[in-house]
């Protein structure tokens, strides 16, 4: 590679001072938000197989989260590009989109989650005491849906908008009220009885629906472009929905079916019993943590692009997908090597809580790995979401993990009948490897260079 080529890499100060902007109050937050995860999951520890219990129920709310992801990506794409071309009213009739979408989905999985608890806890392990617990998670978490999607919405309108301080402020309330509920609610402290996962449950659920209201409170009281509630202002012409939908609808199968993918892994990891799925659990959890600064660039990469592809700088837009990789492969590098080497200390946090260390020390190893290759998947599918490529973005996430994860972790469980999850999760890598060889290519190939605002 000569110096030519590194050099188109290599951004002016204004773009990271741009990006910085945008991104590192997300990268705050989904720190913040990973030590809570983190948090949680230590205080859940204490409790016989709390940890396990409390990732099962978590999985739905997952799932529902992620098909929702689809949603308000589809949406925020339109509020970038017409915050790009200064359109206000557009832009709040793009987030109500949103928001009728993401509601509709919290709705169908809290319908699912209250109807069938049992069959939905058994699928992912048959332990009946570890069923037990994550239906007395899932009882009270369920309703927590709805206020989280909203809280969603608000986050990826403001990030759209380049004024993403206001996300992380409520966050870091969202996240100083679930600690401290936790605390409180599992051990019984302040003269509260000790609910143990019930407690964990409210904790989760006060914080989620504290955050929709003060966001509510915030866009009304600031003003904010893409928020009104005059019934006027909510307004939405059948001809922006459509507009929308034939970017969101293909993201929101993209993410449905990817969700139902991750939920089917889980089943797999499943079969290794309980320590091993509990070991990958907190290893997951641990390497979540480090996913803080992808979100961060994947939040200004997604805000960035569209706002430069709705101004129609179709060629600065290319120019700038490349600072992008630049700033990608630094992150790649210094995150894995971060993970592998501070995995034993990370898994010491838990203490006695985690039946095998060494297994979850191992996993937490491999998983450097998807950390590394991550950043790369998720600067290619910022690319694809902002231009609309929705429909090739589909194919290249959830269609990799349907025709080559899925059957080759199925392949290895049970046909090679491997015995180690640490082992199985790395060679079903290939799967992530292929997407970044593919997305690269789909990238440089422009199709995604689109602006649709007009």
């Amino acid at each position: 590679m000569n110096s030519h080529s590194i050099k188109k890499y290599l951004a002016p100060a204004r773009f990271y001072k741009r990006m910085a902007i945008v991104g590192l109050p997300i990268m705050i937050q989904q720190m913040l938000n990973s030590i809570m995860g983190i948090v949680d999951s230590i205080m859940v520890s204490s409790i016989s197989q709390g940890v396990s219990a409390v990732g099962n129920a978590t999985q739905i709310e997952n799932l529902m989260m992620t098909i929702s992801f689809g949603a308000a990506s589809g949406a925020s794409i339109f509020i970038a590009q017409y915050f790009g071309a200064k359109d206000q009213v557009h832009q709040r009739k793009s987030f109500f989109v949103g928001i009728g979408f993401t509601l509709m989905i919290a709705l169908a999985m809290l319908t699912i989650a209250s109807f069938f608890p049992r069959q939905l806890m058994g699928f992912f392990i048959n332990d009946v005491s570890v069923i037990e617990n994550s239906m007395v998670y899932l009882d009270v978490v369920k309703w927590s849906y709805i206020p989280f999607v909203i809280t969603m919405m608000f986050s990826f309108a403001y990030r759209s908008i380049q004024k993403t301080m206001v996300s992380l402020g409520i966050g870091i309330i969202a996240m100083i009220t679930n600690v401290s509920l936790n605390a409180i609610l599992i051990f019984g402290l302040l003269g509260f009885p000790a609910l143990g996962i019930q407690g964990a449950a409210i904790a989760t659920l006060t914080a989620h629906s504290l955050s929709a209201i003060l966001h509510v409170i915030y866009a009304l009281w600031s003003k904010q472009p893409f928020f009104s509630i005059k019934l006027s202002h909510m307004s939405v012409e059948p001809l922006l929905v459509k507009k929308i939908s034939s970017r969101a609808v293909p993201l929101m199968f993209n993410e449905l079916f990817f969700g139902v993918g991750m939920t089917l892994f889980i089943r797999f990891y499943g079969l290794f019993g309980p320590e091993s799925l509990e070991s990958y659990y907190v290893a997951n959890q641990l390497s979540m943590f480090f996913f803080f600064a992808i979100m961060g660039v994947n939040a200004a990469s997604s805000a960035i692009l569209g706002a430069i592809l709705g101004e129609g700088k179709l060629d600065e837009a290319k120019v700038t997908m490349h600072y992008f990789y630049g700033v990608g492969i630094f992150l790649a590098f210094t995150l894995s090597l971060m993970v592998l080497g501070l995995a034993p200390w990370l898994v010491s946090l838990y203490g006695s809580g985690v039946a095998n260390p060494s297994l979850a020390v191992l996993i937490l190893r491999v998983l450097s790995l998807r950390l590394a290759l991550r950043v790369f998947n998720v600067l290619i599918f910022s690319a694809l979401r902002a231009g609309g490529d929705a429909k090739f973005l589909t194919w290249l996430d959830a269609g990799l993990v349907w025709g080559i994860g899925l059957p080759l972790t199925a392949f290895l469980v049970l046909v090679v009948k491997i015995e180690s999850l640490a082992l199985v999760l790395l060679l079903v890598q290939v799967e992530q490897i292929i997407r970044v060889v593919i997305g690269l290519m789909r990238v440089s190939q422009g199709r995604w260079l689109m602006n649709l605002t007009r």
